[in-house]
């Protein structure tokens, strides 16, 4: 961690001088939609404590897992927050994406990234002794046999991506559900054929069952042979990832504060040890290359709407 500060102050150091005297100048916070203990929420939280130690401010965490802001919960929040940088959004796609498209006040420049820095590890898993061990072995099979789908919303990228992917391939699953937990006990259960679930929650059984693929652009390291969902169907390769976020207007200045600390908490040891573990991608994509990346999935996203009829 010493480490790790001290290349923050250098990267702080090297910003203008007044927006270090001007920023934070009190409290920050963090807002992160979901409970605690996921992906965005520990990497986030790793942020906020290196913010504080390096800027002498305080920064916290809020998790605001549901409810009061209809699906993004804790977007309007920041949405209606001062734009000093004293409140962060740590959004999943969805908020720029969908979320100017559903008529909830936000707009599609109603936040400025401030940079992107995880991709989710989800999969489409099956059984062990499911006759399928791939997405075309798994289509061929649907020809003549219901295979029912477990998902945690049909509104989420990856659920999304896999409904695209069978149409491409010529397949619908027979029925779908949302579940609050999708791990190995779902599998075992036959409570769903198929489930679009994170590796960590199938990692204790992952040498038992069959992993079809992956959503996101490249193969999961750890997942030795295992091809994405886009290369096996043709669907385009959109990925659920997760970046900061602050309000249109907030200065440069702050942004490059904020940008500082957080690329230099995803170099460090822990949460690249994070990555090694779990299978999810850890980095950080400032924020040019991720207004582009977000243009670009605007784009991925509505062709995938386009082929499931939306």
């Amino acid at each position: 961690m010493k480490k790790l500060l001290t290349s923050a102050a250098f990267a702080l150091a090297a910003l203008s001088g007044p927006a270090l005297a001007e920023y934070p100048t009190g409290p920050v916070q963090f807002i992160v939609p979901w409970p605690p203990g996921d992906f965005e929420d520990i990497l986030t939280r790793m942020i906020a404590a290196d913010m504080a130690e390096a800027t002498g401010q305080p920064a916290s965490v809020v998790n605001r897992p549901g409810g009061g802001d209809g699906p993004f919960p804790g977007a309007l929040e920041v949405l209606n927050a001062p734009n000093d940088g004293s409140v962060i959004g740590s959004f999943v796609i969805g908020v720029p994406i969908v979320g100017p498209k559903i008529d909830i006040g936000i707009e599609e420049d109603s936040f400025v990234p401030v940079g992107i820095f995880l991709t989710y590890p989800f999969v489409l898993a099956a059984s062990g002794d499911a006759p399928y061990s791939n997405m075309a072995e798994l289509a061929e099979h649907a020809q003549d046999n219901d295979v029912v789908l477990g998902h945690f919303g049909a509104g989420l990228t990856p659920t999304a991506v896999s409904m695209a992917a069978a149409v491409k391939m010529g397949f619908e699953f027979a029925d779908d559900s949302a579940f609050d937990l999708l791990d190995c006990n779902t599998l075992s259960s036959g409570d769903a054929d198929v489930i679009n679930t994170t590796l960590a929650l199938i990692e204790p059984c992952l040498g038992d069952i069959n992993v079809l693929g992956n959503i996101g652009a490249d193969p999961i390291a750890k997942l030795d042979g295992v091809e994405t969902v886009a290369a096996q169907s043709g669907v385009n390769d959109i990925e659920l990832w997760n970046g900061l976020f602050v309000t249109k207007g907030t200065p440069q200045e702050v942004i490059d504060t904020i940008a500082a600390v957080a690329a230099e908490t995803m170099a460090s040891p822990e949460a690249q040890a994070l990555m090694a573990e779990t299978g999810a991608a850890v980095y950080w994509q400032g924020q040019d290359e991720a207004q582009a990346r977000i243009e670009a999935d605007r784009a991925k996203s509505a062709e995938i709407n386009e082929i499931l009829g939306r």
